[in-house]
């Protein structure tokens, strides 16, 4: 089996004549999510062969951003890429190698579009990020054309409030930790998209379907095409904005932890299962039931979660998603 010291980082640039944004494009962040990869595949072979021509501004591609996860068909390398996400200075793992070139390489762009797949059955979707604001967590001034875009990756369900969610859950575990500390542990749910943010750009987590289902890479690729029409990078029609009354937004509201190995779902609960205030999610270990707080949808159930981490989130409608920002 190929060892990490026997393999190396890549990535393709395309340059137009004329000027425009600078777009980075990434596939399999994690090794087993292949739709990017192969999506992006096909879009190079259309440059190369003189089918479509980029005309301003640039699209980088990583058609494998973690290798080591590649080679191994799993999620991960050593661990999880897509938490704490920032060079280091004396890199532990694999993934901090990974990070070391691929975080100076966000840095070099002004859009990132990331392609993920996921485990159960459902429907395509694309994780937003935060309002414009000043905030300590993730400050944030291009929420118009980050939720601009994503309006016209061709999914219709949107999701936001990844970190500062995330941040709700670590202040929860961590209460009467020092501040380093706490700070630390935020950092852990900084991915490639949390960490383009703080670059100064904007970027999209697009999840185009299950792992193994045929669509997913022609969702990948669509997202591509539309995302290179919509900046103008080729010379095509500008995509169409998904109608509002067509999409379906909601945001991350509240993270649950696993408290205990016992603690057990109901049910084999999915991504964006519906759930009605009071409903049964799962029983702990000490037989208090952990039932849903209001009306709204679960979001990353996760049956092997260990003690201390997330169990799943739960989600409520976002009836303004494209209301104007100052």
């Amino acid at each position: 089996m190929t060892s990490a010291r026997d393999l190396q980082f890549k990535s393709i640039n395309y340059t137009g004549l004329e000027s425009g944004p600078r777009l980075i494009i990434t596939g399999a962040v994690h090794g087993n999510e292949t739709c990017g990869t192969r999506a992006i595949g096909r879009v190079m072979e259309e440059i190369d062969s003189g089918q479509l021509l980029v005309r301003a501004g640039s699209v980088t591609f990583v058609p494998i951003t973690n290798p080591l996860a590649y080679q191994l068909n799993r999620r991960s390398g050593d661990r999880n890429l897509n938490r704490n996400l920032f060079p280091k200075d004396a890199p532990q793992d694999f993934e901090d190698q990974v990070a070391n070139w691929l975080c100076p390489l966000l840095a070099q762009h002004d859009v990132l579009l990331d392609l993920h797949s996921f485990n159960a059955q459902s429907q395509p979707f694309v994780m937003v990020g935060p309002r414009n604001n000043d905030g300590a967590l993730q400050p944030f001034r291009h929420a118009e054309k980050e939720r601009a875009l994503a309006r016209r990756l061709g999914v219709s369900r949107f999701v936001d409030g990844w970190l500062a969610t995330y941040g709700q859950g670590v202040q929860r575990r961590m209460q009467g930790s020092a501040a380093a500390q706490l700070e630390t542990v935020l950092r852990y749910g900084v991915g490639t998209t949390e960490y383009m943010r703080t670059t100064g750009g904007y970027a999209l987590t697009l999840e185009c379907g299950q792992h193994a289902d045929p669509a997913a890479p022609d969702v990948a690729y669509r997202a591509i095409m539309n995302t290179l029409a919509f900046l103008k990078l080729i010379e095509a029609p500008e995509p169409e904005p998904i109608a509002l009354e067509a999409m379906e937004s909601l945001s991350m509201v509240v993270v649950h932890d696993k408290l205990d190995a016992g603690d057990k779902f109901s049910r084999t609960w999915s991504s964006f299962d519906a759930l009605a205030k009071g409903d049964l999610i799962g029983t702990r270990a000490d037989g208090t039931a952990a039932t849903a707080e209001f009306d709204g949808k679960i979001l990353f159930p996760d049956v092997n979660a260990q003690p201390n981490n997330e169990w799943y989130y739960l989600t409520r409608p976002n009836t303004d998603f494209d209301r104007h920002m100052e």
